[in-house]
């Protein structure tokens, strides 16, 4: 059974005009990613800021590897990266570090060993020599990164890790997170980037107005149906419901395919939800059987970007025009 790392039981935090967050519980293991998803205003980063224990909760408990959010004995286990971070800017990246790296307790050659694989892991290189006020906002983001596992952490919490990244930088982020949870790290990710959620993260939760809609897996909350979707010439509406009728499916006309563009006026697409994939050879053959011509055939798979929107539709939430 994989060890609980972080685990919070009704954690609140009231701040008497509606904001905050309430009676939050999740669980997350030693290894896994874990993204915790939501509008502007959820209540994201108050929920973090309780847990790294910069916020004192209004009720609830939490700890992390057993020890109480905001103790000194929880705090030396993780790393934290803020949404709005800020460093000095006449200090040289290097120099950020050593700082972090001296507020951890880290002393002589194991912090400069350390300052020296983190600023290459992060993509800093020889760089770090340079001064922050000369940094890109992508480069301070990459330093915040290396200050937070600065203390080689087993708990880092990340706020929009990526938001400032190109999508070169934004991969080399997830190759790197990823080796962090290979050698066991645990990973708190907040994030808009719904697609790297989607690649790296092992369990989700969708806060909305300070409480949690869903949670569970990425399969889970995905709930994925078997879906194909085809593209047939010479169609007709009557072949689609003699269609349904004699497979039971259900198969619907679909407009497009992602904004491709359909070489003629009569091909169009279809969208079948079957029982398993075996099946979609046997509606190729039924379409062929009738005269109408096949131009392509492919596997729809459900994003977490539709499913987010899906979850929230006709809910109201606080955001930013609150």
């Amino acid at each position: 059974m994989t060890e609980v790392v972080v685990e919070a039981n009704g954690l609140t935090k009231d701040y008497g005009n509606g904001r905050g967050c309430r009676e939050i519980t999740i669980k997350v293991g030693r290894g896994e990613a874990f993204g915790f998803l939501g509008p502007n205003g959820a209540g994201k980063s108050t929920f973090v800021k309780m847990l790294v224990g910069l916020i004192h909760p209004s009720g609830g408990t939490a700890t992390i590897l057993g020890e109480p959010i905001g103790s000194l004995e929880a705090r030396r286990h993780i790393g934290y990266l803020p949404e709005l971070y800020r460093y000095q800017e006449w200090l040289s990246g290097e120099e950020v570090l050593q700082l972090h790296a001296q507020l951890c307790g880290m002393r002589g050659s194991v912090a400069k060993r350390s300052i020296k694989l983190l600023l290459e892991e992060v993509g800093i290189g020889l760089r770090g020599r340079d001064r922050v006020k000369h940094y890109s906002k992508g480069m301070q983001q990459r330093l915040g990164l290396a200050c937070a596992m600065v203390n080689d952490p087993q708990v880092i919490f990340l706020d929009e890790p990526a938001s400032a990244l190109d999508p070169i930088g934004r991969n080399e982020v997830r190759l790197m997170l990823q080796s962090l949870r290979a050698r066991g790290k645990t990973v708190f990710l907040n994030s808009h980037l719904l697609e790297d959620v989607e690649i790296l993260c092992d369990k989700v939760a969708l806060l909305n107005n300070g409480q949690i809609l869903q949670s569970g897996t990425v399969a889970e909350v995905l709930q994925e149906k078997i879906r194909w979707r085809f593209r047939v010439g010479g169609f007709t509406p009557f072949f689609l419901t003699w269609l349904t009728q004699f497979t039971g499916l259900s198969i619907t006309q679909v407009s497009g395919n992602g904004g491709t563009e359909q070489p003629n006026e009569e091909a169009v697409w279809l969208e079948a939800e079957l029982e398993d994939d075996e099946q979609i050879g046997w509606l190729n053959s039924l379409v062929i059987e009738h005269g109408l011509t096949l131009y392509e055939v492919h596997k729809v798979k459900t994003r977490l970007d539709e499913w987010f929107v899906s979850a929230l539709s006709g809910i109201s939430h606080r955001g930013e025009r609150i």
